[in-house]
């Protein structure tokens, strides 16, 4: 029987590239990709209009509260999804390789799964030393206290839907993907991670690509571990 999947796009001012991630995900597979507009002042949310999107309006500022609002819609759907795949904007990820992020969940009945970056073919500079380091202290920190050993926090990720409900996700804002990986390891989700290819990004980061984006993010993610324990 096909599972529907439905696919979750926080996007906040990335007009150059919100089109070609919709573009790139592979429709054979796929109900309704969902593309949050997080309150952009630019062409994001015609752009993604424009390539067979359906578009929400989150003007509250912050990642968390626009997965919550596609979470939100995706709830209220006629159809109700039996997964739910998190992909960023920025064109850094490859929608393509949705097929096998999917994959463990469809053929060994995985409850969630995270696109890991750090395992996978990785462009030079697409991701920044804050953001390796980051990802490094915070994987070891999980694997510390938590028991559960992942190597990213990557943004790129797939999860059963009554699974995620099941989360009571409330993050708003960078400790959204931390948030999920503690909360699945505490109900002793059965996890894996992928390795998934990663480029470049289209633009600059909101959040790697200021001082105060990284220290803000880090602070986040470092205080959400201690906050679950």
């Amino acid at each position: 029987m096909k599972k529907e999947m439905v696919v979750i796009i926080p996007a906040y001012n990335e007009e150059n590239s919100v089109g070609k991630v919709v573009n790139d995900i592979p429709k054979d597979i796929v109900s309704e990709v969902i593309v949050v507009n997080n309150n952009s002042n630019d062409a994001t949310e015609a752009n993604a209009k424009a390539a067979g999107a359906t578009v929400l309006k989150e003007t509250r500022q912050g990642y968390g509260y626009a997965c919550l609002k596609g979470m939100e819609y995706a709830s209220a759907r006629e159809v109700m999804p039996d997964i739910v795949i998190f992909l960023d904007a920025d064109y850094s990820d490859y929608p393509e390789e949705i097929h096998q992020v999917i994959a463990p969940i469809l053929e060994e009945d995985y409850d969630m799964v995270i696109g890991s970056r750090a395992t996978g073919k990785r462009e030079r500079g697409s991701m920044t030393p804050q953001q390796i380091f980051g990802n490094w202290l915070a994987t070891t920190l999980m694997r510390w206290f938590y028991g559960v050993k992942y190597t990213d926090l990557g943004p790129f990720r797939a999860i059963k839907y009554d699974k995620l409900m099941e989360l009571n996700m409330v993050d708003k804002t960078y400790g959204w993907t931390v948030e999920m990986q503690l909360k699945a390891a505490k109900k002793n989700y059965k996890t894996c991670e992928v390795p998934v290819t990663y480029r470049q990004r289209i633009g600059v980061s909101k959040v790697s690509g200021t001082v105060k984006g990284t220290i803000g993010a880090g602070y986040k993610i470092i205080t959400t571990i201690f906050k679950y324990l």
